[in-house]
């Protein structure tokens, strides 16, 4: 009698369900309406059509009234879809990322701008840069350093000629997996995978796969379209890349480091406003004497200033010379980081503002 009980409580439950989906449902309609009306009166007033301000105050207002049993991040990246969705009424975003389909860029960029988004995918990273100078995307996605191999070269190189700005940033965890077309490693002759990739699972591949030959692809994504037309071959790469090139997994989250995060920087035409937990990126050449990155370090020092990173790299213009890049906590905006900037210029032969823009949280994979 008790179970024909329980049957009868189960359905009632998942009746309360169904009528709870038909409000969504509902409400969701609802909102699209009135996202059109607001798409209409944008137009009329040769308004832009993406806010990211008030994408960013939704979300935290959303947040801040979930005072249940329902997880916030998970409402996180609902609201994220639904923002996404209601966009693509008005006028899809385009964003460029390094490509092809099922890069952790491509995973990143879902992540941050929606499903609903146009992505554009390219080959290199330069050429994300050169799609948002031309206007052919909104945004771009580039990757700027990994947790564990440290910072990616050739994007802080690009800043130098650019003049976009840093708009957001993105942290995504980054699992590996080993990939193959009927996830027999017995089949398997050779691995596929981007170098960086391969670098952070070495341990794992070392002590597993010791005799399989490693191959250099110029992205896991590629290295999945490799495996996936060949069943002697696997690949290093993400779930993403696995349900895109229809792959099976050989082994799950191959990485040796599990706090593994990678940071990308999303760049526009313009950075957002200030938001109150923001991080400020500059770069910078020093004059050839004696203490000079101490005289330019110092202000900040001074001013309590929290510089979270700097990097230097060769200028390629001259021989010993070099840029540095630097990340701070604080927005452009903020008097007290304007007054140090204005301070540590004369102590500089160059400085660039590269961008001011919210923290950006961890996003797990």
């Amino acid at each position: 009698m008790k179970d024909k009980n329980d049957l009868m409580k189960l359905k009632d439950l998942r009746d309360k369900i169904d009528i709870i989906d038909e409000k969504i449902v509902d409400l969701l309609s609802k909102r699209a309406e009135v996202v059109t009306e607001i798409a209409k009166i944008k137009k009329d007033s040769n308004l832009p059509f993406h806010n990211p301000e008030r994408e960013r105050e939704i979300i935290e207002r959303v947040t801040n009234l979930c005072k249940g049993n329902f997880p916030k991040d998970a409402l996180k990246v609902i609201f994220r879809e639904i923002i996404s969705a209601s966009l693509s009424l008005e006028e899809p975003l385009k964003v460029a990322y390094l490509g092809p389909e099922g890069t952790f860029t491509h995973l990143a960029a879902i992540r941050h701008f929606g499903s609903s988004a146009k992505y554009i995918p390219v080959e290199r990273i330069k050429a994300i840069f050169d799609a948002v100078e031309a206007k052919k995307a909104d945004y771009g996605l580039v990757p700027i350093e990994n947790s564990n191999e440290g910072v990616v070269s050739y994007t802080l190189d690009v800043f130098v000629d650019c003049d976009l700005k840093i708009a957001a940033e993105v942290l995504l965890e980054v699992s590996h997996n080993l990939l193959s077309k009927d996830g027999d490693i017995k089949k398997i002759k050779r691995i596929y995978s981007h170098p960086q990739a391969s670098a952070q699972c070495r341990e794992w591949l070392e002590r597993n796969v010791p005799n399989i030959p490693v191959l250099d692809a110029v992205s896991t994504a590629k290295a999945a379209e490799i495996a996936s037309s060949d069943e002697t071959s696997a690949a290093i790469a993400s779930e993403l890349a696995a349900r895109l090139y229809d792959l099976k997994f050989i082994e799950k989250r191959i990485e040796d480091n599990k706090n593994n995060f990678t940071r990308f920087l999303a760049i526009s035409r313009d950075y957002p406003k200030k938001t109150g937990k923001d991080k400020t990126s500059i770069m910078f050449s020093l004059k050839d004497k004696p203490g000079a990155l101490f005289n330019v370090l110092a202000p900040f020092k001074k001013a309590n200033i929290n510089l979270t990173k700097i990097e230097s790299r060769p200028s390629k213009r001259r021989a010993w010379e070099y840029i540095f890049f630097a990340d701070m906590i604080g927005h452009i905006q903020d008097k007290k980081l304007q007054r140090v900037i204005e301070e540590v210029k004369d102590n500089c032969l160059y400085l660039k503002l590269l961008g001011s823009y919210p923290i950006g949280d961890k996003m797990e994979r």
